[in-house]
């Protein structure tokens, strides 16, 4: 550790949050070097939705990089590139009656987000890109500037431009349908609000702080979209691959993006991965005009047709999951309701927030959590919000554990703080 404090630069971040040295890791178990085992309920800020070292994906790993085949090929055509389309196409596509244009960007999400942003514009002929307050995005320029959290906008150095920020659903109160005032500030000639070339939303903020848009918020801001002629993007780089407890996230809403935005555990085994799925009518690009040394990982693609074919060939995978976080939700709100309903439990599938109202008590309780043996990161404007992004394969007694090991972190950081919890 000592090295990588006096050669690492001062940006890293997860490390000193968790400051160990992770030798192996398996499931949702990690290992430290010093012998410790620590439960990891942030799954590479969900990357591994599937947990770490699948056996049953790294299998795929195995046999594509025992045979020498292509790794490394640009955008070109390949066995795997072909295998995983077409997988995708039918099982995950066809299956919910969608019809995408695949397009592989460079291998972050940030990469895929600016190519969303790009293409909007080519269609429309606009600039403005709509965003929502406690958006995040990704960390280039254009994607920070349709990111809300003002810590990384400033970090960027120089004036951010090109996004509108709206209210998100239930920014205002419960009593506010934000959507309401977006319709009304883009039918006005007078807003002051130029019509967007896209309106670009996640539909569970993760970074933001695991804020849940409504279903019916979210028709209404497909139909907005397309009444303002701007397209419609869902960025599913985080809560997407069945976090929620469907693949997409936006599936409970009944909605069909123009643009979806994937990437983190798409390649289901932690390797960089990002793509757009793009509906054929806004497939406008010209052969070149966005590309990359680093499209379309042919090892990522393969790994990303084996969890489909070992996760989501029918809906088992996506009830347990349903059931899972059936089972964390009502373990946090019992948690909450010991302490009068003083927090606030939220989220969808997998992805659940348990609101500390204040940072201090969720950073004394994130790092006490990790010194009794559990992984577990904040997120929200000010990292108030305790995140729980588990393995969607974490069996029951793992996931029982690690939600103790929480309960007594928060029992004990309210105990040594100075702030009464009425």
């Amino acid at each position: 550790m000592q090295a990588l404090e006096a050669l690492e630069s001062n940006v890293r971040s997860y490390s000193r949050s968790f400051p160990a040295i992770f030798s192996r890791a398996r499931g949702s178990i990690m290992l430290t070097e010093d012998g410790r085992k620590v439960i990891d309920f942030l799954s590479g800020a969900g990357a591994l939705n599937y947990g770490h070292n699948n056996h049953r994906i790294k299998a795929a790993l195995a046999d594509y990089l025992a045979s020498d085949a292509v790794v490394h090929g640009l955008d070109m055509a390949t066995p795997a590139k072909l295998e995983f389309i077409e997988t995708f196409n039918s099982v995950i596509l066809q299956e919910r009656d969608l019809q995408y244009r695949f397009q592989f960007t460079g291998p972050t999400g940030a990469n895929a987000i600016e190519a969303a942003i790009k293409l909007s514009r080519k269609v429309t002929g606009r600039q403005s890109i709509i965003s929502f307050t406690h958006g995040y995005h990704g960390m280039s320029l254009g994607a920070i500037a349709a990111s809300g959290n003002r810590f990384y906008r400033t970090a960027s150095g120089v004036s951010l431009s090109g996004a509108t920020f709206m209210p998100y659903d239930g920014y205002l109160g419960s009593e506010v349908d934000t959507a309401d005032y977006l319709r009304k500030v883009l039918t006005d000639e007078s807003s002051g609000i130029d019509s967007p070339a896209a309106i670009l939303v996640e539909t569970v903020q993760g970074e933001g702080g695991i804020n849940v848009a409504r279903k019916e918020w979210l028709q209404s801001i497909q139909a907005i979209a397309k009444n303002a002629g701007a397209l419609f993007i869902v960025d599913d780089i985080q809560m997407g691959c069945g976090r929620t407890g469907e693949f997409f996230s936006f599936e409970f809403a009944a909605v069909s993006p123009d643009i979806i935005v994937m990437s983190k555990s798409l390649s289901g085994y932690g390797l960089p991965l990002s793509m757009l799925l793009i509906k054929e009518e806004f497939d406008a690009w010209r052969p070149g005009e966005h590309t990359g040394t680093f499209r379309g990982n042919n090892l990522a693609l393969v790994s990303a047709t084996a969890a489909i074919d070992v996760y989501w060939r029918d809906d088992t995978f996506s009830q347990e999951v349903q059931r899972m976080g059936q089972v964390m939700r009502r373990r946090l709100e019992a948690v909450a309701s010991e302490y009068r309903n003083s927090f606030a439990v939220r989220g969808r599938g997998m992805a659940l927030g348990f609101d500390c109202q204040m940072p201090e008590i969720a950073e004394a309780t994130s790092r006490k959590a990790f010194e009794k043996g559990l992984i577990v990161e904040r997120c929200g404007p000010v990292d108030q919000v305790v995140k729980f992004l588990p393995a969607l394969t974490i069996d029951f007694d793992t996931l029982n554990q690690g939600l103790e090991i929480f309960e007594e972190a928060l029992c004990q950081s309210l105990k040594e703080t100075t702030v009464a919890v009425m």
